[in-house]
């Protein structure tokens, strides 16, 4: 089994990394930036749509209201990112929203922003991939019709990038992800070249489509509220921030610093595209609605069901750079491709704040655990796990994805924020120096509005998109919460089970006696050296037993066992309806009934073979006892292995394989030219 699956396993994800090599997966920024950014950077590629989406309710005239909803994303982005550059610097080791809350508001609230966020990080993987595959779709009719199987190849591959490393993955995100930007920015500045020097007038592929409103006239409360929705769609723009916060630990040195440049310059680049995007929107005069085949009129006759809605970034790119060109090709491929990409912040998010709440016993411990390649590989298949879920409940629908988007993550921003507050007031009480007192003083005044300003955001998330599918990401958190609580409450009752106590107990106190049973079936090899084992203990009372399925066979073992004159009882158990491990068990029960005192120890001789077919034919009978006899108080299980031939040619091609390098290894530096470890040489011994 081992060779089965080790060659495909390094195939895909590269040799196995020593653990003194984690220092060399640390990323500089330049690389943190995709890798941690991603998320916020390609939501330019939607958040404009969702907001234009729910303005069209009201008719073309809302979308008047863009701008004003695209500054009040921008005051939001900056005073979360200002808010966040004061976390990375207080909380460097990575926990971010979960260790600020659980630091400062207490456990409870550390788990509900936990909650928040893995649900969160669930959700941008398949939102970001679910719209990929709808930008990609608009060019590729093939992905169009299999939405839900491209999404979920495509988890499966970035599943895969994220195997083989955090860095390793990072400069395969790079390259695309910085086009993407470059493109966005190329296009902003020669939109408006073209529209304030050269006065050429651009327009989008719907510029002359009318817009059939749902609710014409809205004013007073209803245009309220619906700018409050179309605010709350675009907030789609923040979503990730906090990754960066979570992922300290995997900046290089100075690693709070590093992070707090990164935040500032992923702030800066989303908000001045969010912002672009919004502006060449209104100037190419973009129309989209929530139901296309029936809102948007195409010379007063609805456009129909095969029509296919492009998103605002494509639409924008072929009024500026037009349809079919060079320019419009790369912005669509890049803007498909970062959306993918997109998910890679959650994949670097969730597995390290899996691995935190493992270590404080909330999630199972194998989250804690790094795989070959250093990255926390169990987190990341979990994550990929519940993404594919989540997609294929929802067909890889993006539009209904992002309402239950960003619920969470504006959740961990109040209580990071507020736990923030806690922490600088708990720091003033005690600190002296006037020139810490001031900068805690005004870190404290950048947190409180943070925290003021996410809280309201989230009040109007709630009220705005609570029925349109919001209730699932809170009954996501919900889920998360009851589960990592039960988690967290198991270990602490194992904890308290098998903790030491400094009085004598039954677990220290030495038997009055060992009763040791040897199991017998036939008399081979193996049955004779567990015999001889059994012997070697410091035993009461050593017996062979045997169970009697088969009357002749019974017999034939005790002339055997005569003959042969071993000097250990043999004791035969009867089983009248041909069970093995039952009359065991029981006898066994019998024994500690009789003398509770006494330990039982069970010597169960097995089979060693080599290959994987081979477990299938063999020692399925010990299998089975073992598992029963774990459940029996005062029974110890012993197994005195024999090796078989298969075994030792398995063994052989162990040791061969100690010195195989997986495909691709020669591009990492062959094996022996890496530095090797210094050689200690033992002192003599005088012989």
């Amino acid at each position: 089994m081992s060779k089965l699956t080790d060659v495909p396993k390094r195939i895909l994800i590269g040799r196995a990394l020593r653990s003194d090599r984690l220092g060399e997966t640390l990323l500089p920024k330049r690389i943190a930036l995709p890798v941690f950014a991603s998320d916020p950077l390609s939501s330019v590629a939607y958040a404009p749509g969702e907001v234009l989406l729910v303005l069209s309710i009201a008719g073309v005239s809302a979308y008047s209201f863009s701008p004003w909803i695209a500054a009040a994303v921008v005051v939001l982005m900056f005073t979360v990112v200002a808010s966040y550059r004061q976390n990375v610097h207080a909380y460097p080791s990575g926990g971010g929203d979960y260790e600020v809350a659980n630091t400062n508001l207490g456990p409870r609230a550390g788990l509900t922003v936990a909650s928040a966020l893995l649900v969160d990080y669930v959700l941008t993987v398949a939102v970001s991939i679910s719209s990929g595959v709808e930008n990609l779709g608009s060019a590729v009719p093939f992905v169009v019709e299999n939405k839900v199987l491209c999404a979920v190849v495509i988890i499966v591959l970035l599943t895969l990038m994220n195997l083989r490393g955090v860095k390793e993955s990072g400069k395969l995100f790079a390259i695309p992800t910085y086009v993407f930007v470059a493109g966005v920015f190329v296009m902003i500045a020669w939109g408006a070249f073209q529209g304030f020097v050269l006065d050429e007038t651009m327009k989008a592929p719907t510029a002359d489509f009318e817009i059939k409103a749902e609710h014409e006239g809205l004013a007073g409360f209803a245009l309220i509220f619906l700018m409050l929705r179309a605010f709350s769609s675009g907030c789609a723009a923040l979503t990730g921030v906090e990754a960066i916060s979570n992922g300290v630990p995997a900046f290089r040195k100075p690693k709070s610093k590093n992070a707090a440049t990164t935040l500032l310059l992923m702030g800066g680049l989303a908000v001045t595209m969010f912002c672009g995007i919004i502006g060449l929107a209104m100037a190419t005069d973009v129309k989209m609605a929530e139901q296309p085949a029936h809102d948007l009129l195409r010379n007063g006759v609805p456009v129909g069901g095969d029509y296919v809605q492009n998103p605002v970034i494509s639409q924008v790119a072929a009024a500026v750079f037009g349809d079919g060109t060079f320019f419009f090709v790369l912005i669509a491929a890049a803007t498909a491709l970062v959306l993918f990409l997109a998910a890679n912040t959650a994949y670097n998010g969730f597995p390290l704040l899996g691995s935190i709440l493992a270590q404080d016993r909330y999630l199972p411990r194998q989250l804690h655990t790094r795989g070959d390649r250093l990255a926390f590989s169990n987190g990341i298949v979990l994550l990929a796990g519940a993404a594919i879920l989540l997609v294929w409940l929802y067909g890889a629908d993006s539009t209904k994805l992002i309402q239950l988007y960003i619920v969470g993550v504006f959740v961990s921003f109040t209580l990071s924020q507020t736990g923030m507050v806690r922490h600088w007031n708990r720091h003033l009480k005690t600190e002296r120096d006037p020139a810490k007192r001031r900068h805690m003083i005004r870190s404290r005044a950048i947190n409180t509005f943070g925290a003021f300003f996410t809280g309201l955001v989230l009040v109007v998330v709630l009220a705005t998109k609570f029925t349109h599918g919001a209730w699932v990401a809170l009954l996501g958190m919900v889920i998360f919460y009851g589960t990592m609580s039960a988690i967290r409450k198991h270990y602490d009752r194992v904890s308290d089970e098998l903790a030491a106590s400094d009085e004598p107990s039954d677990d220290s106190v030495r038997p009055s006696r060992v009763h040791a049973i040897v199991l017998v079936s036939k008399i081979h090899k193996p049955t004779l050296r567990a015999l001889a084992y059994a012997k070697l203990m410091r035993v009461d009372k050593l017996e062979a037993v045997s169970i009697s399925v088969d009357t002749a066979e019974t017999k034939a073992l005790r002339a055997e066992w005569e003959r042969r004159g071993i000097n250990v009882p043999l004791k035969i158990l009867d089983s009248p309806y041909r069970e093995i491990t039952r009359p065991i068990i029981e006898y066994v029960k019998g024994l500690r009934r009789d003398s509770p005192r006494d330990v039982v120890s069970v010597v169960i001789p097995e089979y060693v073979v080599g290959h994987w077919y081979e477990h299938l034919l063999h020692n399925q009978s010990a299998l089975r006892l073992k598992g029963r006899l774990l459940f029996t108080p005062g029974v110890m299980v012993t197994s005195v292995p024999y090796q078989l031939e298969s075994s030792e040619a398995a063994k052989q091609r162990a040791r061969k394989r100690q010195d195989w390098n997986a495909p691709g290894s020669v591009r990492r530096g062959p094996v022996d030219e890496r530095p090797k470890e210094p050689t200690t040489k033992r002192p003599s011994s005088g012989t």
